[in-house]
């Protein structure tokens, strides 16, 4: 823990990335406060108004759940408590490429059958207990307050919603800060504010993936399970199988998630959203939902295009203020990489404060953008893979998605590369270290067959491959 010897921050946005950016804030200011547009008191574990996609399955990868353990000790057993299921990564979760699954090997990760708002209320609970942090919901953000030369931001413009947002707002107020970090995610106004105040157009990529996710959740226990203990199924789209699922055990239910690509849309009917199911490179899957009792509506939602804000290429910056999370970088969510950046996010600030002084925006960000490189041109080189995916290709992308090609093929034979695959895509390991010798050895000879991996998985007594 740090010394407290700074004044006042304000986090903007009360989501993942802004919860963990109050809890390393919280080490070195006397005070903390989150704004947030929601009442988030009466929200508990169920998925909330400002983030519709949250009713989606959510993943937590390894580097993020280690963050996560660092930052709130006992945290895994916090979820195990509340009944989540938990296994290791390489038994427990089990990913499909072209309809084969990969190797099965033990990994030391762990796999996380929580979804997205029981993980944020566990986080939400340690911050707000922290002293000198204080949750102000039900708060509309209308701007930012700089000094007047621009140089510095040094206060948030606040509106109140009125009682549980309804009713018409408050007067507006400006909260005073020494430092305000924007964690307000995909729908930022960072970049519009700060043309405004004369520091130009943030640079941004883009990948146009055209993205929908299609979740429906069932009772358990199912009619005809091919999980048993384990906690998903994951028959990941290809650019030779653009449809792709998430089936997974979680603490109350069964959840399916299935996604397609350039407009291709799961219906929310439950005979249109089975028929989608059907059509998956797997047949467990659709076999498991057939007959199972469905919990509730199923629920759609459109991602059109990952987005990398690019703030350490400004020429100039305002001190006192910052952006992470989703604010910064918007990732294609089938990759499970949002959580897990974000909390990479709050470690880079967590870096930058460890002297007692505060961040200098131009090294925070240039920091920022090394943790991101990877899981960006990951995800972006992914996306690029499909034909008709606008964004910008280079040599280096169509190089790499041919060898992860090969990767996958020589992970579901050989439990060496599926172990080594599973870390680079859970980012304990940066992807470069699938090039080195011991795996690129194995991956051009095939596998540990000593040839290309062949036809489909064949279903055994769970509808898994063992």
């Amino acid at each position: 823990m740090g010394t407290r010897s700074l004044g006042h921050a304000v986090v903007l946005g009360g989501s993942m990335g802004g919860l963990l950016a109050a809890r390393v804030l919280s080490d070195t200011y006397e005070r903390v406060t989150v704004i947030e547009r929601d009442t988030l008191s009466q929200v508990g574990r169920e998925p909330r108004t400002a983030v519709p996609w949250a009713v989606h399955i959510h993943a937590l990868l390894e580097r993020g759940r280690r963050i996560l353990e660092e930052l709130f000790p006992g945290f895994l057993d916090d979820l195990v408590e509340l009944g989540v299921p938990v296994g290791d990564y390489g038994t427990t979760c089990h990913y499909y490429f072209n309809g084969r699954m990969l190797a099965e090997v033990e990994t030391g990760m762990s796999c996380v059958g929580a979804n997205r708002p029981v993980i944020e209320e566990r986080v939400r609970a340690r911050v707000t207990a922290l002293p000198g942090v204080v949750l102000r919901e039900n708060t509309d953000i209308v701007g930012l307050r700089s000094t007047p030369d621009r140089t510095r931001i040094d206060g948030v413009r606040v509106q109140e919603r009125g009682a549980d947002g309804e009713g018409g707002p408050g007067d507006e107020e400006v909260i005073e800060a020494d430092l305000v970090v924007d964690a307000t995610g995909r729908g930022s106004r960072s970049p519009r504010w700060l043309e405004e105040f004369g520091y130009g157009r943030v640079p941004e990529e883009k990948v146009h993936i055209d993205l929908t996710y299609t979740t429906m959740d069932f009772v358990g226990p199912l009619p005809n399970d091919p999980l048993g203990d384990d906690i998903a199924l994951v028959p990941t789209a290809t650019p030779d199988n653009p449809r792709g699922a998430i089936f997974a055990r979680l603490a109350d239910r069964y959840a399916l998630t299935l996604n397609g690509i350039r407009g291709d849309r799961a219906p929310t009917d439950r005979e249109g959203f089975l028929a989608f199911a059907k059509s998956l490179s797997i047949p467990q899957i659709y076999e498991a939902v057939r007959d199972a009792e469905q919990r509730g509506p199923a629920s759609s939602f459109r991602f059109p295009a990952s987005v990398r804000r690019r703030y350490e290429r400004l020429r100039a910056l305002p001190s006192g203020y910052l952006v992470l999370g989703d604010a910064a970088c918007v990732f294609n969510p089938v990759y499970a990489q949002g959580m897990t950046v974000a909390a990479m996010g709050a470690d880079v600030l967590a870096r930058h404060l460890e002297r007692g002084r505060e961040p200098d925006p131009r090294a925070f960000f240039r920091d920022l953008a090394k943790a991101t490189d990877a899981p960006w041109s990951m995800s972006a080189a992914a996306d690029l893979g499909y034909s008709g995916v606008r964004g910008r290709r280079t040599i280096a992308t169509h190089m790499a998605n041919r060898y992860v090609t090969r990767v996958q093929a020589a992970a579901a034979t050989d439990p060496e590369v599926a172990r080594g695959f599973i870390r680079a895509i859970s980012l304990v390991d940066p992807p470069q270290k699938l090039m080195g010798p011991s795996i690129m050895g194995r991956v051009l000879m095939g596998g540990r067959s000593g040839g290309p991996a062949g036809g489909p998985v064949r279903p055994t007594d769970r509808g898994l491959t063992r």
